[in-house]
């Protein structure tokens, strides 16, 4: 079955315990993949999407028929009122500073209500580094509300917190680089009510970053306001080469994209380069893809589940993201893994990947990723920060044949290098 890869009779044996195990959880993923499919194709027609669109723009860009298309294209799959989708995103955490930014102001204190945010949103906020051009910087507060020791919301805590004249609530949707479990839109939902019985002009912005198309619904469509993320990962589809997207409340995204550009100019301005035959063309194929990525994650904690390590989510749990989890217990096996990921790489799968001093984070990380978009976490990728608990952080997959080689490997690489439990 595997005639160009070696791979050792004990992983081939659990990989296919495995696929008997996830038969049901596949079928489930194909059935929201189809929903979510449908959903994007009505908003291509119902915004009557042609090869005009695609049509590249320069300068100031004015009267791109393109671009605003493809801004009512996202508004609608997302269940939104509208959306700001650009190139000139540089990455999902410039598209949340832009939200953040755009919305708040020198007084407002935005809260935190799923912990601390991930690492590269602190020195944003203020939290880290130096602050300059911070959230801090700019007079506006931060305060946050932990998760419970289970990693639930704390939902007493939050009722508490929440007061009249609280500008935004906060909320990270995926778990980064902790073990907590990611946010489902039912619970973003309750919190979202809860805020505005207390404070009913209070921002709920979300953090949506690898929750896209992962359920039915998006937090926008269930009470949140805000919400921005990075087309280098679920709506992308694999093919947006870089970008970000806003979406949310009219004013609200109006206000971000005044801050992306000019007050008085806003989202009128703004060339295209060419860009939107890829970005239209990945927000078509974003449900499938996801749902590629699902299937992989569901696999991969099966697999390790058999061959004795803890993961998060377990293989037959609900999910809210693309995000899998393995505890892999020690330094020397979190980089084998790694290594293996990016040996079943299509792009780059000579690279030994290294642990390095990244920007943005406070401890070495390693990453695989060989992926045709650099970066791209939609593409089948690894990584971890070297500390406790020494666990990898494994997300993405275009197509579930090559990812669940991807996770084969891993557990190949981590057999050679002696480290993979008997």
């Amino acid at each position: 079955m595997y005639p160009f890869f070696k791979i050792d009779q004990k992983i081939l044996d659990a990989a296919e315990r495995a696929e008997d195990m996830v038969r049901p959880q596949m079928e489930a993923v194909e059935k929201n993949t189809e929903y979510n499919q449908q959903r994007m194709l009505a908003a291509f027609i119902k915004n009557g999407v042609s090869e005009s669109h695609f049509a590249a723009s320069t300068g100031y860009g004015y009267g791109d028929r393109g671009r605003d298309a493809l801004d009512r294209v996202f508004a609608d799959a997302m269940g939104a009122e509208d959306a700001l989708v650009r190139h000139n995103f540089v990455s999902g955490t410039h598209a949340l500073t832009v939200a953040l930014f755009g919305v708040l102001r020198p007084g407002d204190t935005m809260l935190s209500v799923t912990g601390i945010p991930y690492d590269t949103l602190r020195s944003v906020i203020g939290l880290t580094g130096n602050g300059i051009g911070s959230l801090k910087e700019f007079g506006i507060r931060y305060e946050q509300v932990d998760m419970t020791p289970s990693g639930k919301p704390d939902y007493d805590e939050i009722e508490r917190r929440v007061q009249p004249g609280l500008r935004m609530v906060y909320l990270q949707r995926s778990r980064g680089y902790s073990l907590r479990p990611s946010l489902f839109v039912e619970e973003i939902e309750k919190i979202a009510r809860m805020v505005k019985r207390k404070a009913p002009d209070c921002i709920v912005m979300v953090d949506n970053c690898y929750g896209e198309f992962v359920q039915r619904t998006e937090p926008v469509s269930r009470g949140a306001d805000l919400m921005a993320g990075s087309l280098i990962k679920n709506p992308g589809g694999g093919v947006a080469p870089t970008g970000g997207y806003i979406a949310g409340k009219k004013g609200l995204v109006e206000m971000c994209a005044y801050r992306l550009t000019t007050p008085g100019t806003g989202r009128e301005i703004g060339a295209t380069l060419g860009n939107n035959r890829e970005l239209f063309m990945g927000a078509f194929h974003a449900p499938h893809v996801t749902g590629e990525a699902l299937k992989t994650a569901v696999f991969t904690a099966a697999l390790f589940r058999q061959l004795g390590y803890k993961v998060s989510p377990n293989y037959d749990e609900p999910r809210a993201d693309i995000i899998q989890t393995l505890l892999l217990e020690n330094e020397t096996a979190l980089v084998a893994f790694c290594r293996g990921v990016q040996k079943g790489a299509p792009v780059d799968s000579f690279v030994v990947p290294e642990p390095w001093d990244m920007p943005g984070y406070d401890c070495k990380v390693i990453m695989a990723a060989g992926a045709f978009t650099l970066g791209a976490s939609i593409e089948l990728s690894a990584d971890a920060p070297l500390r406790e608990p020494y666990a990898a952080w494994m997300q993405g997959g275009l197509n579930y044949h090559s990812g669940r080689l991807g996770a084969m490997l891993a557990a190949q690489s981590m057999l050679e290098q002696g480290v993979l439990k008997e």
